[in-house]
Formats: structure tokens, sequence, C-alpha cells
């Protein structure tokens, strides 16, 4: 029995190799055996040659590393568990004691308390410029700003803003930035290439991504990548990465994997089922202001025809309207109760329809001025049939009417 044993742990047959399938094999490792006391002295993960502990990538990470790069056209990839870790990856290893960073107004919220807890604690100050006025932007940097933070669009409200000014002013005030690239996911516009046909093109610093939304699909995975171009940085980050010991699951890379081939034709159909109901949302009385980016008149509608218009979708499967102010915050949460298909969730990306409503008021330093008053739904648009869906916003407006 204990020779049985011994056999079934080290036994001696290998699988030949040659294997090939549509989808790549699934290594799952804490431990990974050296061959020699030299090959394990010698083996270098930090460039990809090699493998020396599951944490810093097997054969299954790597490939989805390098198929995100071609996917927002960077160099180096790293994975983390979540959009929010890949945001406090980004923070943790380019801000010291002393720095400060900036963000739009309209930034995603855990950003936000991310910037307002754990980094003000340890002496790292911020400031909210105005998401569309670059030159609010270029005013609030300082000789301490080591990092602006950028959203297109943005959390919520879906701004537009003016990326390429933007990026313009970081480059010539030597401050890193950094993108969120979740609801571009890569196809709407090119992070790295927002200007190609200028030498060198015109890009940010580090885009980072939650692969829960597109990449994934499917409602049922976290996780997150930080990604850039500039070798030096992304060591910086990869060795911070490193220190925090921070990992991601090979069955949830293999869920990304197996995704990511239809991605850009399921970004495509959120796409398009949610400018028709971006489009018909704003004949509806009840709503005082749709937000959209490819609808004309929501802001930042022009920066986002000049960067997306040409892209494969262009516009995510995310709108946003605004209730009446007319109707209390009571009979806004009533409408949301009375829809069926879409049902009340974070997140978006999955083949269910999401809405969610916001106290506005209590997310920005000041309500902005473009945005009409009243009470915000924001609409994560599915796969389910248009129609329907459109059926379930027409059936939930009568309890406000």
């Amino acid at each position: 029995m204990k020779r049985l044993v011994t056999d079934l742990i080290h036994h001696a047959y290998q699988p030949p190799g040659g294997f090939e399938a549509p989808q790549p094999g699934v290594f799952k490792a804490s431990t990974v055996i050296f061959p020699s006391v030299a090959a394990m002295r010698s083996r270098e993960w930090k460039d990809k040659s090699a493998y020396t502990y599951g944490l810093h990538g097997t054969p299954t990470s790597y490939q989805l590393e390098e198929r995100l790069c071609t996917l927002e056209g960077g160099l180096q990839c790293l994975l983390v568990p979540s959009g929010l870790a890949a945001i406090a990856l980004v923070a943790l290893s380019v801000l010291r004691s002393g720095d400060e960073v900036l963000l739009p107004d309209n930034a995603y919220g855990p950003n936000k308390s991310l910037v307002e807890g754990e980094l003000m604690h340890w002496g790292i100050t911020h400031q909210y410029y105005d998401p569309m006025d670059p030159q609010d932007l270029e005013a609030q940097i300082s000789s301490r700003t080591k990092l602006v933070w950028l959203e297109a669009a943005g959390s919520c409200t879906l701004e537009f803003p003016d990326l390429v000014t933007m990026l313009r002013i970081c480059k010539q005030r030597k401050v890193l930035s950094a993108l969120d690239n979740t609801w571009g996911a890569g196809l709407a516009f090119k992070p790295f290439d927002l200007l190609p046909d200028e030498s060198p093109a015109l890009g940010v610093d580090i885009s980072i991504h939650a692969l829960t939304k597109y990449p994934s699909g499917g409602g049922d995975v976290l996780m997150g990548s930080v990604i850039t171009r500039d070798p030096g940085l992304h060591m910086r980050l990869k060795l911070t990465h490193m220190r925090l010991g921070l990992g991601v699951g090979m069955n949830d890379v293999e869920a990304i994997l197996r995704s990511l081939p239809s991605m850009a034709l399921r970004y495509q159909a959120h796409d398009e089922a949610a400018r028709t109901l971006a489009k018909w949302a704003d004949t509806q009385p009840e709503f005082v202001q749709v937000l959209h980016p490819a609808i004309p008149g929501s802001p930042g509608h022009l920066h986002w025809k000049r960067l997306c218009v040409n892209a494969v979708g262009g516009a995510a499967g995310l709108f946003s309207v605004m209730l009446d102010g007319r109707f209390s915050r009571d009979q806004a949460d009533a409408f949301c109760d009375a829809l069926r298909l879409f049902k009340l969730g974070y997140s978006w990306g999955g083949p269910m329809s999401l809405v969610v409503p916001y106290e506005l008021d209590h997310m920005r330093t000041n309500w902005p001025a473009h945005l009409e008053k009243g009470t915000l739904v924001r609409f994560s648009v599915g796969l389910e049939a248009v129609q329907d869906l459109q059926g379930d916003i027409e059936q939930a407006l009568r309890v406000l009417r």
C-alpha cells in the first residue's frame, strides 16, 4: 500500500506532446517542478521566459496576458483578482506619501473610495477635476501630481471626455496617465493609439480593464488587467504585483480565454441594442435627459465620434436616463422595482440586462451643469431581444403615469 501511494504521486507516465485544440490547456499550480538546482536558481519569471511559482504565472495565464495585449494594443499585461484590484495596483505602484492623484469627478465610485480612504491615510492627497474641461485638469496639476486617472465614458453618467487634449496635457506636464478602459474594452478605441498617425502615437501610459465585464461576458468571473507599453513602468507594476501576492485562478482565466473569441460580436450586439433603446428613451417625457455617447447632444458626443465612430461597435451596452425631477426618489425606486427583464444588480457586460438607480448628488462634488436635475437610472443592456426590453421599460413607466 505504501508503494502504491508513492507510485500514484510520482507516476512515470508523461502524455505525448503535439496535442492541439481550439482552446489552450489549463495549467493550475502553486508548486512548479524544476529539473535541477541549477534550473531552480537560473529561471526567470519576470520576462515570461520560464516558470518558477504558480503565483507568477502558468502557460494558461501567459496566454491570456498576451491576448489581452493584442486586444488593447499594449505590450505587457498583469492579471489581478478584479477591476478594482487593477486600480489599486496602479496606485500602490506609482504613488508615495506626499504625492497627489487627480481623478475625474465622474470616476468609478470605488476608485474614489480608495483615494479617500487608504491613500489619504497613507499621506497621498487627491483632487477631482471636471471631466468635460481639460483646462480644469491642467490647472490642478502641480509638482506633487504623479498620476491622472481618465475614464471614457464616465461611470454612470457616461460623459465622453476630450481624451486627446487631456493626454496631451499629461504628456506636456510629464504626469503619468491611467485610463479605466472597461467601457471601451479595447474595441471602441485603442488606448495606446488614440491618434496612430502621430509619431509617436498618442496614448495612455496605463490601461486598466475590468475583465469581469465584456471579456468574461457571463457575469460569473471577477478579474482585472493592467496593461502598459513602457517596459520600465511595467516592471515597477510587476514588482508591486509580486510583493502584494496578487494572483488569479486558472479556471477563471480559462473562462475568459473561452469567451474572448466572441467578445467583439457580443460587444457589437450590446452596442446596437443600447443605441436602439437610448434613442427610443429620448422620446419618453418621463426622461428629461438620456445619456449615451452615440446620441447627439449627450455630453461629449463629438469627442466620442472623433475616436470611436469607425471602431467595432464603439459605444458599449450602457445608457442612463435622468428621470424628471418631479418624481420622488420613492417613485424612481418603484419604477426600477417594476422592471421585469432588467434585474436590479451591479456590474454589466453579461447576457442579462441590469438596472441601478443612483443618487447623483451623493456621488459628485457639485451637480454638473451639463446634467439635468432629477434621479439617475443606469441601464446595462444584455442580449435579450431589444423589443422585449423596450416593452419592459414601457410597462414599468406606468407606475410614473
